[in-house]
């Protein structure tokens, strides 16, 4: 079980991740092998970072045999400098725990899935998949597997990093060729599902060795997720884990291409069919599948904006919330004794969201000729400097009737919410919808 949480440089006050390894929980309630569950960890880290860190159990043991932090730490290496991949601050041994310092990243895509009411809107895919895409690239380029291809394990980014989309968790990378001869490693049958079941390809499924390809597939159930709502495999029930990993295999094996993607642009179905026609060790041409997405941006006549829906659903919630704020003021001349709402940085967003263990954890562009603008863009009056302040208590309010000058544009959403990433950045990520 991996847990992020969020540490502090006691000289800088620079926030970055924290990345722990506890152990199975039993069904007692007790953590394998002894360790204290609900213990209140710190961590003293030699580059003067300290993490209080609230956790189920112990974080991974140095005595464990195959250290699973450590070994991402080398795969993070590999990546190091790639867009969208995570910076290690620090990784070693602390008494008889390793651990693990990360740059700290914004919100998982299954945390923004959660609210923005779990269905994402096909321009916002588009955008996330060309990203998505490129990391898998880049990781497949680096000779390695991530074989965990899930929402919860691609994180935005925060600042100026708003809008870039991050690609974390590599205990489960394997090197599928040689270094030094490039030698795919070779085909076999009869493995145990590795990843997660609702994302898993079903070559994964049967047994299969995974290759790129199955990145590639998992990722398409990603984004059909997305669009969906759910996959049909969901909520299946069984009495153990595996009879519920074969229901899932049985549900997915039989649910054809066209089913699965109908009501959607074809697009999407024929990035699956490409998928499956992938030998286990060829090379996927990732230039056709992301010219795929962006013919279909293009013909869509979505604007290449990076304005995506949490973008526009939180400044909508911000203007409504100054819109109650600034109803409560007293008029000019009059004096009120009504008390003003407390903490107004917290009013009309979601809860926290806690479906993600994720919660820490050159700039990606798409330049697409686009033709007519479909922005989903709500219809509120609100002149430029109210969208740059979207997060801040409203001191004023213009009344009258809409006129197109204050029609928000889309540059203005997106310098707003790096101006919210700006000012929330040393925010855990799951306190961000607050």
């Amino acid at each position: 079980m991996c847990c992020l949480n969020s540490a502090t440089n006691i000289n800088t006050l620079e926030v970055v991740a924290v990345k722990i390894l506890a152990p199975v929980i039993t069904n007692s309630g007790s953590a394998a092998g002894g360790a204290e569950v609900g213990r209140i960890i710190l961590i003293h880290l030699p580059i003067d970072y300290l993490a209080s860190m609230p956790v189920d159990a112990y974080n991974e043991s140095r005595k464990t045999k195959h250290p699973q932090l450590l070994y991402e730490a080398k795969v993070y290496n590999i990546l190091r400098g790639g867009a969208g991949i995570a910076n290690i601050r620090w990784c070693g041994i602390d008494g008889e725990n390793n651990a693990l310092v990360l740059d700290l990243l914004g919100p998982s895509l299954e945390d923004l899935f959660v609210y923005c009411g779990r269905k994402f809107s096909l321009k916002s895919v588009l955008m996330l998949a060309d990203q998505m895409l490129t990391r898998i690239e880049y990781v497949h380029a680096k000779g390695y597997l991530h074989r965990d291809i899930k929402p919860d394990n691609f994180l935005m980014g925060l600042g100026r990093k708003a809008t870039q989309v991050y690609l974390i968790d590599f205990g489960l990378a394997k090197r599928y060729r040689d270094t030094g001869s490039h030698r795919h490693i070779p085909y076999r049958e009869n493995k145990n599902l590795t990843g997660t079941a609702r994302y898993a390809s079903c070559n994964t499924h049967s047994g299969v060795e995974q290759s790129r390809r199955d990145d590639l597939e998992s990722l398409g159930y990603v984004l059909l997720y997305f669009l969906k709502g759910s996959l049909p495999w969901q909520g299946l029930k069984a009495p153990t884990k595996k009879q519920k990993y074969d229901k899932i295999r049985e549900k997915k094996l039989a649910t054809p291409i066209d089913v699965l993607c109908k009501s959607h642009p074809i697009e999407f179905a024929s990035y699956f069919h490409y998928c499956h026609s992938l030998k286990f060790d060829m090379r996927p041409d990732y230039g056709f599948l992301k010219r795929l997405f962006r013919d279909l941006f293009t013909c869509e006549g979505y604007e290449s904006d990076n304005v995506f829906d949490w973008t526009i659903l939180k400044y909508q919630q911000s203007s409504k919330t100054n819109l109650m704020d600034s109803s409560l003021q007293p008029v000019s001349g009059m004096t009120s004794t009504r008390v003003s709402p407390g903490d107004k940085h917290h009013r009309g967003y979601a809860n926290e969201h806690e479906g993600s263990s994720n919660l820490m954890c050159p700039d990606d562009h798409m330049n697409f000729s686009s033709g007519l603008a479909h922005n989903l863009i709500a219809d509120k009056s609100l002149d430029k400097n109210t969208i740059s302040n979207a997060h801040m208590p409203s001191t004023n309010i213009t009344l009258g009737a809409p006129s197109k000058q204050n029609f928000p544009k889309t540059e203005d959403l997106a310098a707003a919410a790096i101006d919210q990433e700006l000012d929330d950045k040393a925010v855990a990520s799951n306190n961000w919808m607050q």
